[in-house]
């Protein structure tokens, strides 16, 4: 059964992605509306940690159409200049966002795809699927974990160093994530830091930043198109970009990692050869995962987690698309920079399905 409003596309999400394929869409000259959780601009960027900024200068750092303009003092803008950037992107625009919806489920519905949210339902001849991973984050199934005594939070809870005063507070992950936290707690004498990783941290080397990860991941995606060796892309220069605050703590000799613990106890973390160390606090920086539980009921999760894809289309829903969820969706999709390319031809592709 057909009801509700309808429109060509509906996006879900309002964050960098949904705001790409916006643009996109409208320069297609498609009717579209942009249905955002969140209850104010920026997408997940209103949500990080104080201290975060991007890997690249502003103006390798936007999306379609719009330069991000530079904040002062800063080569390298902040979480919060993101946002005033976003909520202008918006505004000039003028990008159908409504907020706060929150979408429940995708069904099939009679030749069309069905968008069930909290204000009602929505009906489209195409979807956008651009909700990201920060909603969901990955917390490893390490022994110990559920008689952990005391706090633990994961990235996307962590804040400030304030927060943690006079705590003994344990870092697990050897990415990105887990290195700035770790460099933004280790420089206060009243913060007692353990640093965790799997293997020991690969910087990459210092003047390599998110413009060169990009080429990169580009690279890598049109070899593979091309049949031609995997290039390795980013994971191939390292880890860890030394964005200043980890270089400058890695080079004041703050930044020692240890090795992975074996399990957790009630109010500490043990090693495999014996070794131990009390913890008030554990931080996973352990990554996230794709925010698809609202495609659920469209039959199409591999395995792993993903719905298989070509380019942005979903193979087994050609009225489906999914932006900004990672290299599978498109090369550095999952960054201002990189989601560019993969909204055009998303919104290219959906003009020639609607025609």
């Amino acid at each position: 059964m057909t009801s509700g409003r309808h429109t060509q596309v509906v996006v879900i999400g309002g964050g960098q992605a949904g705001l790409a394929a916006g643009y996109h869409l409208r320069r297609n000259a498609l009717g579209f509306v942009i249905l955002d959780a969140q209850a104010a601009p920026g997408g997940a960027w209103g949500h990080t940690w104080d201290s975060l900024r991007l890997f690249s200068p502003a103006a390798f750092s936007s999306l379609p159409g719009r330069l991000m303009p530079a904040q002062a003092g800063e080569e390298y803008p902040q979480a919060a200049h993101v946002v005033e950037y976003l909520a202008d992107y918006e505004q000039r625009y003028d990008l159908p966002v409504q907020r706060p919806v929150r979408v429940s489920a995708v069904r099939p519905d009679a030749g069309r795809l069905r968008v069930e949210t909290d204000a009602g339902a929505w009906t489209a001849e195409a979807v956008v699927s651009a909700t990201g991973t920060w909603w969901r984050p990955f917390l490893p199934a390490v022994p110990g974990r559920e008689v952990f005594g005391g706090r633990q939070l994961h990235t996307a809870g962590y804040r400030r160093p304030a927060d943690f005063t006079g705590r003994r507070v344990v870092v697990v992950g050897g990415g990105n994530s887990g290195a700035q936290i770790a460099a933004d707690l280790v420089v206060h004498d009243d913060i007692d830091l353990t640093w965790v990783t799997r293997r020991p941290p690969r910087y990459l080397a210092d003047d390599i930043d998110g413009r060169a990860l990009f080429d990169a991941a580009t690279a890598r995606r049109r070899a593979l198109d091309d049949g031609a060796p995997d290039t390795g892309g980013v994971a191939s220069l390292g880890d860890i970009v030394a964005v200043p605050p980890v270089r400058a703590a890695r080079d004041a000799g703050l930044l020692k990692a240890q090795p992975m613990f074996e399990r957790l106890t009630r109010d500490g973390v043990v090693w495999a050869d014996g070794a131990s160390a009390r913890a008030d606090v554990v931080i996973w920086c352990t990554g996230f995962r794709p925010a698809l539980s609202h495609l659920a009921h469209l039959g199409l999760r591999e395995p792993r987690g993903h719905i298989a894809t070509q380019g942005t289309r979903a193979v087994g829903e050609p009225r489906l698309h999914l932006l900004g969820y990672g290299d599978w969706t498109g090369p550095a999709s999952a960054t201002l920079i990189g989601v560019g390319r993969p909204a055009r031809e998303a919104a290219a592709q959906i003009a020639d399905l609607l025609s």
